[in-house]
């Protein structure tokens, strides 16, 4: 799945009206995402917590083949800073 298609994703995922609290995708070099509410973008942006993983696993996730929770504990995704807007996540995902 292309950063594109990763970001349309989400963006579909959240527009009922998204999370409390700012999330970024760090998917390394293929870029990331940025979630601030219902709104989606490609940009760079300072968030309360950043999700570090690859964009396979990212695409594995929102597809449902991927539990974000056994994902953290087998090192797949990286959590850094607000962990309770992370958790807050798993109704999107």
């Amino acid at each position: 799945m292309s950063l594109a298609d990763l970001t349309e994703t989400v963006r579909s995922k959240v527009s009922g009206g998204g999370i409390d609290g700012s999330v970024k995708f760090d998917l390394g070099e293929e870029g990331q995402i940025f979630v601030q509410g219902a709104e989606v973008s490609n940009e760079n942006k300072d968030a309360d917590c950043t999700i570090t993983m690859s964009s396979e696993d990212l695409g594995e996730m929102l597809a449902g083949d991927l539990d974000p929770t056994a994902a953290f504990m087998g090192g797949k995704l990286k959590v850094d800073g607000d962990m309770s807007v992370a958790m807050k996540l798993g109704s999107i995902v």
